[in-house]
């Protein structure tokens, strides 16, 4: 993709009410996340020609995500402790709709292919079944959270 394709891009990203956006196209693929940095800087858009910044920030935001990350595991060293992860990339939601309660809750005793929570991915509702039979401990994502594949969801016992 063409540096000025790209430039503008990023102009049209930013000028939106957007929080998220992601393009692939043949080898090219760009993901540009809003939520990040709102707040921070609201006039962006003439900092547009400084890719470099908006390269660094991605960096640093990735590099503090994986540093959670890693400190979130470190904990989980118990071998006792089973996580289910997400399966794929998409939005967490722990009910089937807002006003019904969530398919699990801290404290269940969940079996193995136990439906546990919904994750969308490109408008189609996946439920996402349970890998482990133990008792929920902890739910580490909430309702409309956008989860990554391997994210951890919810650490059974």
């Amino acid at each position: 993709m063409e540096f000025e394709k790209i430039k503008e891009l990023i102009k049209l990203v930013n000028s939106s009410s957007l929080a998220f956006f992601e393009l692939q196209s043949g080898n090219d693929h760009i993901k540009m996340d809003k939520s990040l940095t709102r707040g921070e800087n609201d006039n962006n858009a003439s900092n547009v020609g400084n890719i470099s910044n908006l390269a660094n920030t991605t960096v640093n935001s990735k590099e503090t995500v994986e540093s959670t990350v890693a400190e979130k595991e470190t904990i989980i060293e118990d071998r006792s402790i089973s996580v289910i992860r997400s399966p794929m990339v998409g939005t967490f939601y722990s009910s089937a709709s807002p006003e019904s309660s969530p398919f699990i809750e801290i404290g269940d005793t969940i079996s193995k292919g136990k439906v546990i929570c919904i994750i969308e991915a490109m408008k189609l509702m996946n439920e996402i079944e349970s890998e482990y039979s133990g008792i929920v401990i902890e739910r580490l994502v909430n309702d409309g959270d956008m989860v990554e594949y391997g994210q951890p969801l919810f650490n059974l016992k």
